[in-house]
């Protein structure tokens, strides 16, 4: 059965929440990046995420050298504060964490250090690069994760700069061992039409991995939950393999979870 409702202008409101279910990279962890600041923000970050439909939601927060210096104690602090309000609260997903980390100048260290924080007992673990500029040793550190034993998720390709109108650049990619994390609101255009066109091209060529949410304030939410795409872009959408759930699976026995 469609998941999708039809307008006279031949657009199509998705309801993303319920056909991803599982929301693998957000920032709802109080305080801790530039995400939810408190956990009153959280909780309405988590509720709004649950009246859209998802089920389950991965806080990834920032790891990165200059600004975000988080590890897992620190992460695991902000779970623990949102926690002891949010367990048996109503109206929130289930919650577990990773991180997303900044492939800078500190990653190198965190992954010599076995310091990285992957999807639960999974080898997956989520990064991100500079918008603007390629990592000139994105090749070494693809090759270090892959012998360190990671599976690095690339979270949203479609906004860096560095690729825009260059596939074989996105391909070259995939054969460094790149799994591929869209933003959900690029392809409403939410963050510019040069991103809104790349993460359209992602799914058309079926290079797509993961959707999320991205999720860090309820302007974010706001267009969430009027998540209406163009006809072809949802037919499209509706026949990508999202590997969202999977990554889910591998927290259930972790400590690090708030199930409601």
């Amino acid at each position: 059965m469609s998941l999708f409702f039809f307008s006279k202008k031949r657009e199509i409101a998705f309801p993303i929440g319920r056909y991803l279910r599982a929301d693998i990279h957000s920032h709802v962890l109080p305080g801790i990046d530039d995400g939810a600041a408190d956990v009153a923000a959280s909780l309405r970050l988590l509720q709004g995420l649950h009246d859209i439909g998802f089920e389950t939601v991965i806080g990834t927060p920032h790891v990165m050298v200059d600004l975000h210096r988080n590890s897992r104690q620190t992460i695991q602090g902000a779970f623990t504060q949102l926690e002891a309000v949010a367990s048996g609260h109503g109206r929130i997903p289930a919650l577990y964490y990773a991180a997303e980390h900044m492939m800078d100048e500190g990653f190198a260290g965190l992954l010599k250090g076995n310091q990285l924080i992957p999807y639960g007992t999974t080898s997956y673990v989520l990064v991100e690069t500079p918008y603007l500029h390629r990592p000139l040793n994105l090749e070494p550190l693809a090759f270090q994760l892959a012998t360190s034993g990671y599976k690095p998720i690339l979270a949203h390709p479609e906004r860096y700069h560095y690729l825009f109108n260059k596939s074989a650049e996105y391909e070259k990619l995939k054969e460094l061992g790149f799994a591929f994390q869209l933003n959900a609101l690029s392809l409403l255009g939410y963050y510019g039409k040069p991103e809104k066109e790349a993460a359209q091209w992602l799914v058309s060529q079926g290079l797509v991995d993961y959707i999320a949410t991205d999720t860090h304030h309820e302007r974010h939410l706001k267009h969430l939950k009027n998540y209406v795409l163009p006809q072809k872009v949802a037919d499209q959408l509706e026949n990508t393999t999202v590997h969202n759930e999977e990554l889910v699976a591998a927290f259930q026995s972790v400590k690090g979870s708030i199930a409601v």
